[in-house]
């Protein structure tokens, strides 16, 4: 008979998945497996098979061996016989399957092994190699020990969240007014309208067209609803090795010193990276966070699609689910927790994911100890033989529980505008004004004054034209004489002349003179004979006129009255001039120093400039790093503001507004009040519309401040700080070309024939960003209202159009809040009309009741379960007892139950170097 084996079983191994039990039976005859003999199987020596002595408690190993082949390509695990013809061999290796060609070997104890032919399973032909199911050759890949091993865990962490479904049937008064309001088009309707069987009924025509109009948005108009709560669980589970971020080999001796570099990125990057990375989730600050339970309530937090509520003291993340016309309360859970499942699961991947992209390391090596605050280690090769390590990441397994712990029955209300009474956090910013010393002032020329000179020049002595003698005596006195006897008379264009008393002789009695300006650009304006001298010595002379004939050239004549002719050669005449100074656009001195004044101003100005840029950009980079304000007192501040917008919206309804403001603090939990808000397109932007150059953004950079601030019109208030406060980034109004330019009319016709075509500027409401500042706001782009030190859900809420107020009512409370809304608030339009009963979903007690009857009963259902400690106990459960696996993974929620569970596996910013060898033919890692 020849030999035979059977592949038997694999078995687990409590703590692990990656390694399991294999067995193998062997048969034969007694006389082929004596007992005592050994028997083996050759499994490739590539086959990760552990050392049975790891595993004393599995009695499926004992008595079994692994033994290597030296120097050959084979490993044999076996085992004694103890019971002739049969023998099981059993072994561990990893899990995962695979085949092998494998050898049978046995051998008397102490003697070498013998090769041997067997069959397998399927009537084979022997042979002294079969192929056999086995495991996978190379290292099993170990991701840690199943849950079951973590039963009683602890969590570590924890985070509420909830699900709101309004409640479809209730015509609520509040919501159908604010309708009417804002749609139009109908009658304008009172509380009084919502009150009485007709309303009930809604046998009123007003009532019942405006319920048909409302059936397209169910849930928009009704007052109640249902938040289901849920709480997450995170548990530490299993850590291991994930895969190789490095890789180093060391010869004989050798030892290198690594440092480990763990950068947290903050995505202020410069590089293409930060536009894949950084996204307005402020996935920045998420990215410091190393665990799942954090990244979670901090994603949650900075979600605006999520309302939250203060449930115990602390904010809970609320999702806005489908409106539903089932009141079953099973039903709401149910479908709750679907939505919980399903935005969860995605949350908690897309933050891990986040996470798995936090770390980076950077492997160098030294000579010399480095900074103090890194990672070092020192790896060391005291073999003869060349080792190559890889450096692998040590991974975290976090498991994740979600629990339904309660539902509460709701109010919901519509307030509009509800960021408009918060105020706005201004940054106190003084900028110094800009160092203008370098920049030297010319200094203004004095003003010209007028100038009294005297000047001299000659009056030569000449003989009249066409007369016949010349004057020839010394001393002889010469006059002007006019008309008869005067003969000949002068004409117009002679000069004029003097004659002696004898009428003998005829000089000229008129000369020119020009003297020099008394300063540049002054002109003469007066000219007055002084004295006279002949030879040295005073002589007579009189002057009929002076005359200027060109002011600016100092030119001017003088005609003689009378004079002594003196030693016969020229007079002497000294003459007091006046000059004028040059007018102001005129005068040369004011001409270069308003160029150089010019010039100053100009330096001045771009200095100014600078100093103004640098200052917005100082003032961009501290906006953009302003650290936000906490995000638990800004949730509370809306709260705040909600919930006095809606005392003062229900206010006027009261009869006494102050017993019924007590009511509602006691029926109904305002602290634990959330609320969603709506977009903000749903609303006019004063940034929206048509844009021109005149155009104004929200936050428009300040005027500089060497620019003149009069008041406008009609205005009496001037900022005394004007241009060193922020409120928001800064925006500008700029223009861009239009990319699709249209044909002009010519101006021959003015008609719409094309003409040339044009570019028309597209004006838009740009923001202002640097090299160094932070990505904008989201909204940045739409003109948004920003609170500079508030978050993204802030911003949301300023702008948003309305919110959609919902307020939890106190636990045992529920039957006093439907009488009180139906009586004082909300009227009971609708609430008479029957119930649309599902026999798949609802209890048999909804069957033939109105909804007003449906819905007592859901509050009485909600008011037992809410105030019964058992549930509460229920709730709090898995604090005491710990992790406990859920089958499946997921199931239908049911009240109070966990219905939802998974695992995220973490990177940690551990290093761990692991030993390696490879084939070095085929290259493959052994």
């Amino acid at each position: 008979m020849t030999l035979s084996v059977t592949f038997k079983s694999r078995d687990q191994i409590p703590g692990t998945t990656a390694y399991q039990v294999w067995s193998y039976q062997v048969s034969g005859t007694g006389a082929e497996l004596p007992k005592d003999q050994l028997v083996a199987l050759g499994l490739p020596i590539d086959i990760d098979v552990r050392d049975p002595g790891e595993f004393p408690t599995i009695t499926l190993l004992a008595g079994t061996f692994v033994q290597d082949d030296p120097g050959g390509t084979r490993q044999y695990v076996g085992r004694t016989v103890t019971n002739p013809g049969s023998a099981v061999v059993s072994f561990v290796a990893p899990a995962t399957d695979s085949t092998c060609e494998a050898l049978l070997v046995k051998a008397p104890s102490g003697q070498p092994w013998v090769t041997v032919p067997f069959t397998t399973v399927g009537g084979t032909s022997p042979s002294l190699v079969q192929t056999l199911p086995a495991p996978r050759r190379g290292s099993a890949v170990f991701t840690g020990r199943p849950l079951s091993d973590f039963r009683g865990t602890l969590p570590y962490a924890s985070e509420v969240v909830g699900v709101y479904q309004p409640l479809i049937g209730w015509l609520g008064a509040l919501s159908t007014m604010r309708a009417i309001e804002r749609s139009g088009g109908h009658p304008p309707l009172g509380p009084e309208d919502f009150s009485g069987d007709g309303a009930s009924k809604l046998d009123d025509y007003p009532l019942a067209e405006l319920a048909g109009r409302f059936d397209a948005v169910p849930g928009t108009v009704s007052p109640v609803g249902v938040v289901n709560l849920f709480r997450q669980y995170f548990f530490e589970f299993d850590t291991f090795l994930g895969t190789p971020s490095g890789h180093l080999w060391l010869s004989p001796g050798g030892t290198v010193e690594l440092v480990e570099t763990s950068t947290r990125r903050t995505l202020v990057e410069k590089t293409a990276e930060q536009s894949q990375e950084t996204s307005r989730q402020v996935e920045e600050s998420l990215s410091s966070q190393d665990d799942v339970a954090d990244a979670v309530k901090e994603s949650n937090a900075n979600d605006t699609k999520l309302g939250v509520s203060a449930t115990g003291g602390v904010n809970a993340p609320i999702y806005h689910a489908e409106a539903s016309a089932n009141f079953s309360t099973d039903n709401t859970v149910s479908k709750s927790s679907e939505e919980t499942h399903k935005r969860s699961r995605s949350q908690s991947a897309k933050v891990s994911s986040q996470i798995k992209r936090n770390f980076k390391t950077t492997f160098k090596t030294v000579t010399e100890t480095t900074d103090t605050s890194s990672r070092r280690y020192v790896v060391q090769n005291t073999t003869l033989n060349l080792v190559n390590y890889e450096l692998r990441r040590k991974m975290r397994k976090v498991g994740v529980q979600i629990q339904h712990i309660g539902s509460r029955l709701c109010w919901q209300v519509y307030l509009d505008d509800p960021g408009a009474p918060l105020g706005l956090g201004e940054l106190v910013h003084v900028v110094s004004a800009p160092d203008v010393t370098d920049v030297k002032k010319p200094e203004p020329p004095a003003v010209p004054q007028t100038k009294v000179v005297e000047f001299t020049g000659p009056f030569p002595i000449l003989k009249y034209p066409g007369t016949r003698d010349a004057p020839d005596a010394d001393n002889a006195d010469f006059v002007f004489l006019e008309g008869p006897p005067h003969d000949p008379p002068f004409k117009p264009d002679e000069p004029q002349g003097l004659m002696s008393y004898d009428r003998a002789h005829h000089i000229i009695a008129e000369a020119d003179f020009t003297a020099g300006a008394a300063a540049p650009g002054y002109t003469l304006v007066g000219a007055a004979v002084k004295s006279a001298q002949s030879g040295g010595k005073p002589c007579k002379f009189a002057a009929q006129e002076v005359r200027i004939e060109n002011p600016a050239t100092g030119q001017f004549r003088v005609i003689a009255k009378y004079l002594n002719v003196g030693d016969m050669n020229a007079i002497d005449l000294t003459f007091t001039l006046t000059w004028d100074p040059p007018k102001p656009d005129q005068d040369p001195a004011q001409a270069q120093y308003l160029a150089d004044l010019a010039a100053y101003e100009e330096q001045v100005g771009r200095v100014q400039r600078e100093a103004y840029a640098n200052a917005v950009r100082e003032r961009l980079k501290l906006v953009s790093n302003l650290r936000p304000r906490s995000s638990d007192d800004l949730r509370s501040e809306e709260r705040h503001t909600v919930y006095r917008q809606l005392l003062a919206k229900i206010t006027p309804l009261f009869d006494d507004p102050h017993f019924n403001a007590e009511m509602l603090g006691q029926t109904f939990d305002v602290d634990e009040m959330l609320y969603f808000v709506a977009p903000d397109y749903w609303k006019p932007q004063a940034a929206s519309g048509m844009l021109d150059d005149n155009s104004l953004s929200r936050y428009p950079v300040p005027t500089p401040p060497w620019a003149p601030h009069p008041p406008a019109a009609g205005d009496c208030w001037v900022d005394q700080i004007v241009g060193e406060t922020v409120s928001g980034w800064y925006t500008r109004t700029g223009k861009t070309p239009d990319p699709e330019p249209q044909p002009q009319p010519t101006a021959a016709t003015q008609s719409a024939t094309p003409g040339p075509c044009e570019l028309h500027p597209e004006w838009r409401l740009n923001y202002l960003i640097t090299e160094e500042t932070l990505p904008a706001p989201m909204g940045s782009s739409l003109g948004w209202r920003i609170q500079i030190d508030g978050d993204e859900r802030r911003n949301e809420f300023l702008n948003s159009a309305w919110v959609k107020a919902v307020f939890p009512v106190r636990p045992g409370h529920e039957l006093q809040a439907i009488k009180w809304l139906d009586a004082t608030v909300e009227g009971h339009a609708a609430l008479g009309l029957p119930y649309p009963y599902d026999p798949q979903q609802d209890p048999l007690e909804y069957k033939d009741k109105t909804v007003g009857q449906v819905l007592t009963l859901v509050a009485k259902t909600l008011a037992a379960t809410n105030s019964d400690v058992a549930r509460t106990i229920a709730s709090e459960k898995v604090f005491e007892t710990g992790f406990d696996p859920l089958a499946g993974g997921f199931q239908t929620g049911k009240p109070y139950q966990i219905f939802d569970q998974w695992v995220e596996v973490l990177p940690t910013d551990q290093i761990v170097a692991v030993p390696v060898s490879y084939d070095p033919k085929s290259g493959q890692q052994l």
